[in-house]
């Protein structure tokens, strides 16, 4: 698929861990700004970059964890930014991460670029959520298991 010079491409994480009470979906909501909403791991491509290191870097730098393994690639969209209405192009992921470790943390963003300085409340929730994601970043969501999508959007 070819995208025009003015589409930004990005990718997108669903970093999943299983627990003995089912699995959990990593979210984070960024502090001090609510009207962000909750989101997964997202961000742009770097020129030359391949998608598969793209989306590692981005769960890297916005949620601060590094043990994580690719296990598939989801699909794509193609939807304007909500606010600024550029094109992008965005794929997402099933990242799998060991279900040891921390339920909840605080991440400050260590990165060049705008998100340098951000401060994400990280959290890994359990499936299926109860709400869209912002943005409807969970749209790919049922793809890996069609019991995860959103309970809002499970009538269509």
């Amino acid at each position: 698929m070819t995208h025009s010079s003015t589409t930004r491409l990005r990718v997108a994480a669903y970093v999943i861990r299983r627990t003995g009470t089912g699995p959990q979906l990593l979210v984070f909501d960024q502090v001090g700004v609510p009207a962000a909403g909750t989101q997964i791991p997202a961000g742009g491509v770097e020129p030359g970059e391949a998608l598969s290191d793209a989306v590692v870097r981005e769960i890297a730098e916005e949620t601060g964890l590094t043990d994580v393994t690719l296990v598939a690639e989801l699909g794509a969209e193609d939807k304007p930014h909500p606010e600024t209405g550029q094109p992008r192009h965005t794929t997402y992921f099933h990242v799998h991460v060991p279900s040891c470790g921390r339920s909840s943390w605080i991440h400050r963003v260590r990165a060049a670029g705008q998100d340098n300085g951000l401060r994400f409340a990280c959290r890994f929730t359990a499936l299926p959520l109860s709400a869209h994601l912002a943005d409807h970043q969970d749209v790919f969501l049922d793809r890996i298991a069609p019991a995860w999508a959103t309970t809002t959007h499970r009538s269509r």
